[in-house]
């Protein structure tokens, strides 16, 4: 093991008085506890050495890449099972889901190498684990056996492949937000039940209005005499997917009727939505604060217990000896470099006493989650190779103009007319011409700014902006320059280089979004919340998937694709006559059917926009069974009413946060110490990542040589905080909690933790109740 190794070498080379000597297994445990703290994580392990070591195992980076692989490999079985995209053989699939499964069974076991017996069997996650994977096996058995015999079988079992990717490790975040939305149903379920009860009441209102006055729908069926038919349609009417086409009969008959659609319209659509959204946001909010509390108490918790095991007695208070917190950090951290090893050890260590205190110990999974960026300051090669002359007056005045603010806006402009060239004719030469035009003066800026900035600087690994603009535009030279040679040599244009040209050419305008200071704050906050939202990407995954394989068994064949040129008589119902004169069929809908994986998610993706809702849920009922819209109905309740709402509540949440975003006290800690020791440099001085002598966009004048003077001085080893918008907004809002938190305040037991409830007393924290 990695750790263990580091452990023992770090223990090995620093040896300590007998009394209190640093013993492999302390450092490990202590590590584990440390690891967990860092990462929120809340697995109970055993203290033996070598349970640790299998809990670090368990832990490490390739052991949860090869789970999340046969996760994947497991849920894409079914583009290759029928009815599939990419059809393979039953015994071929058969022999992948097995090693799948054996997969996820040996990372069971390992789970319960490293957990004690009791705390294993009474997760549920790990009986649901258990429970998927007996019951895979007997579908695969009894699903075999029928193949054998040639007797097709239902694979019933496809619909529970994602309990494997919610209920492993890996899928905390996605298991969380399904907790959310169980927390949230029994509020929603008053709401739901009053929502039921008034289109129940205005049902039965539209039975008695229109059932005996022998209206007729645009097709020619009877309108309104069917109270399940007049159910479904003020369902959809929630959803304004048949609307007016549903109030058109009786407000052709009557315009007086008009007022009852609009009273519907107003109680269920605008009153009743709004108040679900209103429900699930604050039960969302409710909620995460809770989950919040509890991760904060538990990492309070495991830093407590890595401390109990390391200190030792200094005086009249238990410290953790300079020495064993260096070996503590190297083994959590294994890739932190001596330098910001020393600046963390040196803020830990305010007194330099040689000891670290309880307090300053707690600290140290936040110290090592705050992303420090290390600069080294090089000087140009172009100092290097000719001094005098990009020391010149001439050089300076160049590099002073690219660093001024100026320089941005007058690009700024270049690309806004470009913008405006792009929209007018190609065909004219004059346009053509002004292209190149264009294209060269952004090669010219790509080049001066190279010339400007130190070139590693320059495309370090945080700068995604300068590696945009210079990818966008090396390719847009490249194909532009492609396609001239084409034209020129065989007289025509290769339409597929002319698209990528276009295409390249219209993203150089992204370039003004983050010129304008308004635009970038959007921007900032979008990324801040982006991979939060893939946990909700994750969960979308998880209900489309499932609903997916069972509208495979359910309507697979009954809608069949033609080519456009088709002109057969089942090409114009979609093969199946069930179709004949149906909006369905005379809108060339055929291709929106559940004949394979990658078309059931586009339907679904349809149904999750709503628009033409009726028309989709009415095919498919029209070619199987009126009760087949209970699937679409049950499909819009789950996505459309529960998860986007979570999902908007989601993204206030993140937005009041993040506008709000303020450093925290450990990262002002880290600040101050950087600043005192003299190699910091500050976030003002640096555009997304890049040192100000190098990228410089303050207003100045152009004469001097003080950019260059300064570029001088500034050679050396710097650190800073990295940008906040690379933070995650769980991590804000835990920041928030724990600045409640007194120092020397250890919380409740770990019992007390876990079984903590939203209706609980706990802290006040204003900050975060004012986030919203």
């Amino acid at each position: 093991m990695p750790g263990a190794r580091r452990a023992a070498e770090l223990c090995a080379r620093d040896p300590q008085p007998a009394e209190e000597s640093c013993t492999q297994e302390d450092l490990l445990l202590a590590a584990a506890y440390v690891s967990d703290a860092q990462y929120n994580r809340n697995v109970p392990f055993g203290t033996s050495p070598q349970t640790i070591r299998l809990y670090n195992f368990y832990n490490h980076w390739t052991v949860r890449a090869a789970t999340n692989f046969f996760i994947f490999i497991d849920l894409s079985l079914a583009l290759f099972e029928e009815p599939a995209l990419f059809p393979l053989p039953f015994l071929a699939t058969s022999i992948v889901e097995v090693l799948c499964l054996t997969a996820f069974f040996g990372r069971l076991v390992h789970f319960a190498k490293v957990t004690p017996q009791m705390v294993f069997w009474k997760d549920t996650k790990n009986i649901c684990i258990m429970v998927t994977i007996v019951l895979t096996l007997i579908d695969l058995i009894i699903c075999g056996s029928l193949e054998a015999v040639g007797i097709h079988s239902v694979r019933w079992s496809r619909a529970l492949r994602p309990v494997f990717l919610i209920n492993f490790p890996e899928g905390r975040q996605i298991r969380r937000t399904f907790r959310s939305i169980r927390n949230t149903l029994p509020d929603v379920l008053c709401v739901s039940l009053l929502f039921v009860f008034s289109m129940l009441i205005f049902s039965l209102m539209a039975l008695k209005l229109f059932g005996d006055r022998g209206l007729r729908t645009v097709e020619g069926s009877p309108y309104f005499t069917n109270i399940l038919e007049i159910v479904f349609e003020l369902y959809v009417l929630v959803t304004t997917a048949n609307s007016p086409d549903v109030m058109m009969p009786a407000y052709n008959f009557n315009w007086w009727y008009s007022l009852y659609f609009l009273t519907y319209v107003i109680i269920n659509t605008y009153i009743f939505m709004s108040v679900f959204l209103a429900v699930v946001y604050h039960n969302y909010r409710k909620h995460l604060k809770n989950e919040i509390r509890k991760l904060a108490y538990l990492k309070r918790h495991k830093m407590i217990k890595a401390f109990n095991i390391l200190k030792v007695k200094a005086g009249t208070e238990f410290v953790v000896r300079e020495a064993e917190w260096k070996q503590l950090a190297k083994v959590v951290a294994p890739d932190i470099s001596s330098s910001h090893l020393e600046l963390l050890l040196k803020i830990s260590d305010e007194g330099q006493k040689g000891h670290v205190d309880k307090v300053n110990f707690l600290r140290l999974a936040d110290l090592l989650n705050i992303q420090v960026v290390t600069i080294n300051v090089k000087r140009h090669p172009l100092e290097g190779w000719m001094p005098r002359v990009y020391a010149s007056p001439l050089s300076l005045f160049i590099q002073k103009m690219v660093q001024h603010r100026i320089f941005v806006w007058i690009y700024d402009v270049i690309i806004l007319i470009n913008a405006i060239f792009i929209a007018l004719d190609e065909k004219n030469p004059l346009i053509s011409y002004a292209e190149w035009l264009f294209l060269s003066l952004y090669v010219i800026e790509i080049l001066l700014k190279l010339y400007t900035y130190e070139p590693r600087a320059y495309f370090g690994r945080k700068q995604f902006w300068n590696w945009f603009d210079t990818l966008i535009i090396i390719a847009a030279l490249v194909a532009s320059v492609a396609n001239a040679s084409i034209q020129s040599a065989r007289k025509y244009n290769s339409q597929q280089i002319l698209d990528i040209v276009l295409v390249l050419r219209i993203l150089r305008l992204l370039r003004v979004v983050v010129s304008i200071q308004r635009f970038r704050v959007i921007v900032t906050t979008l990324i801040t919340i982006g991979p939060t939202m893939l946990t909700f990407g994750g969960l979308v995954l998880v209900v489309y998937y499932m609903f997916a394989i069972v509208g495979m068994e359910i309507f697979h064949g009954k809608v069949r694709f033609f080519d456009p040129n088709f002109t057969t008589p089942d090409a114009l119902v979609c093969g199946n006559p069930a179709l004949k004169d149906t909006a369905f069929a005379r809108d060339r809908y055929c291709k929106n059917n559940f004949n394979d994986l990658t078309s059931s998610f586009i339907v679904l993706m349809e149904l999750t926009v709503v628009n033409h809702f009726l028309l989709i849920a009415g095919g498919f009922a029209l070619v199987t069974h009126q009760a087949a819209k209970l699937y679409f109905i049950a499909f819009h309740i789950v996505v459309v009413i529960l998860i986007v709402n979570i999902f908007i509540a989601f993204i206030l949440e993140a937005f009041f946060v993040a506008y709000s975003l303020e450093k925290s006290e450990v990262e002002t800690a880290i600040e101050k110490k950087i600043q005192e020791l003299g190699v910091g440099v500050k976030v003002e001085e640096v555009q997304d990542g890049t040192l100000i002598n190098n990228m410089d966009t303050k207003d100045g004048g152009f004469s001097g040589d003080d950019g260059h003077s300064r570029r001088k001085a500034l050679k050396g080893l710097y650190f800073r905080i990295a940008s906040k918008k690379y933070k995650t907004v769980d991590a804000l809002l835990q920041q928030m909690f724990e600045s409640e938190i007194a120092p020397e305040d250890e919380g409740p037991s770990l019992e007390e933790i876990l079984n903590f409830s939203p209706n609980d007393m706990y802290p006040k924290n204003p900050n975060f109740e004012n986030s919203a």
